[in-house]
């Protein structure tokens, strides 16, 4: 197998690069030349004081890294690949107690207990809300006579209000839920300059605000998920602390990560007009799944090595961490005919932006497909005509694919 013509030095979680690009071509090179592939880290640029990585590039890698826990852990180190140089060990270790970062038998019992939330009963009775949503929100967005964000005009939107009517946040507190979330993954962009301790105080603020939703909802009890989730602990429902860390994560998943993918979604319609035509004109049901493909806000998570094992034709010791590059399986093109094409009627489409499954496949996956769906048809009708003004500003970071603007108009 020939080696991998990658520049010297090249690290798929380089912040910097994300800045300005997934890094495709580089993902291709390692597909087929060496794809589980040993990326070093000099000093101590991710936090945990190792020497680097496995880069695991190819689809069924990634598949098989995520289906066995057993082998390879989200707890020993967490999911997150890469964190700040000057993290302390003990502020990696307490994200253990969020749900992304455990391992069963412990992710087993908190993952039944909130998987009450995205029952296929509890996403439908959200649907009608969320489209008369969806459409104020693109009602609202039309009325600009000039250039607007569509990121926090549009995309941010819906899955902040999802989240508020999922779990019983008041609509006027979700600016506080944008803005914490923001300050907890923008470590990396100068910009915000938010440095690691602001993200580590607004994950402190969120979590207090959840665990004051779950304490008023032990003292008086609605008829709302928040209060199923945890009325009774001795009945097997989460603690208030719990709880905070699950909010807090949902701020995460359910609204980074679909922001994000709705902003690619638009990205991609208005340099691929011909698809913008064809959603507007037939409204495929495939489009949602592809857009989240495409966009694959999530470039990558790790796991640990929990033993000595193999994979791909390499030996992991016991103690590595090994970084599953999702963007890199959603190109992979032994599973996808022309995965650099933008297709909206793809189908099948066996992408792995909600995780390449096993015990932490995405749990609000028909949530996010529905908002997806929910708030392209609406713009669809509402801005039929929209086109960008100005490249998109990207995120800093080293492993979400994020949009921080769009300049759009609707005229």
């Amino acid at each position: 197998m020939p080696c991998p013509a990658l520049p010297d030095g090249f690290d798929f979680t380089d912040p910097d690069v994300l800045q300005h690009r997934v890094p495709l071509p580089e993902f291709a090179e390692l597909r087929q030349a060496e794809p589980v592939s040993w990326i070093p880290q000099s000093g101590n640029v991710a936090g945990f004081q190792d020497e680097g990585y496995w880069a695991v590039t190819r689809h069924a890698d990634v598949k098989y890294v995520s289906t066995h826990p057993e082998l390879f852990s989200s707890s020993l180190n967490t999911a997150i690949i890469r964190f700040n140089e000057h993290i302390e060990r003990d502020a990696i270790d307490a994200q253990r107690l969020i749900l992304l970062n455990m391992d069963p038998p412990e992710h087993t019992r908190v993952r039944q207990i909130v998987q009450r939330v995205f029952t296929p009963r509890a996403i439908r009775a959200l649907e009608e809300r969320l489209r008369a949503r969806a459409l104020s929100i693109a009602a609202n967005a039309r009325q600009h006579s000039g250039p607007f964000d569509f990121v926090t005009e549009v995309a941010c939107e819906l899955p902040l209000q999802a989240i508020a009517e999922l779990i019983g946040v008041p609509q006027d507190d979700r600016a506080k839920i944008f803005d914490w979330s923001n300050k907890m993954i923008a470590y990396d962009d100068p910009e915000y300059a938010i440095t690691e301790e602001v993200g580590q105080e607004s994950a402190t603020e969120l979590i207090s605000y959840a665990m004051n939703m779950a304490a008023d909802r032990k003292e008086c009890p609605a008829k709302d998920l928040v209060t199923t989730l945890v009325a009774a602990e001795d009945e097997g429902n989460l603690r208030s602390d719990e709880f905070g860390f699950f909010v807090l994560m949902l701020s995460v998943a359910g609204n980074e990560t679909t922001r994000n993918a709705i902003t690619h979604g638009m990205h991609a319609f208005l340099t691929h007009p011909e698809q913008w035509e064809l959603y507007k004109r037939e409204r495929p049901a495939t489009a949602a799944e592809e857009i989240v493909r495409w966009a694959t806000p999530v470039v990558s998570f790790q796991r640990t090595a929990t033993q000595d094992t193999e994979l791909g034709g390499k030996r992991i010791n016991k103690g590595d961490r090994v970084g599953i590059f999702y963007a890199s399986a959603n190109h992979d093109p032994e599973v996808f005919e022309n995965p650099d094409t933008f297709d909206i009627t793809r189908d099948p489409n066996p992408h792995l932006g909600f995780g390449g499954g096993g015990p932490h496949y995405c749990l609000g996956k028909s949530l996010a497909v529905l908002e997806i769906d929910l708030i392209f048809n609406a713009v669809a009708d509402a801005m039929p005509g929209l086109r960008m003004v100005g490249d998109p500003r990207r995120l800093r970071s080293a492993w979400i694919n994020g949009v921080k603007e769009l300049q759009v108009t609707a005229d």
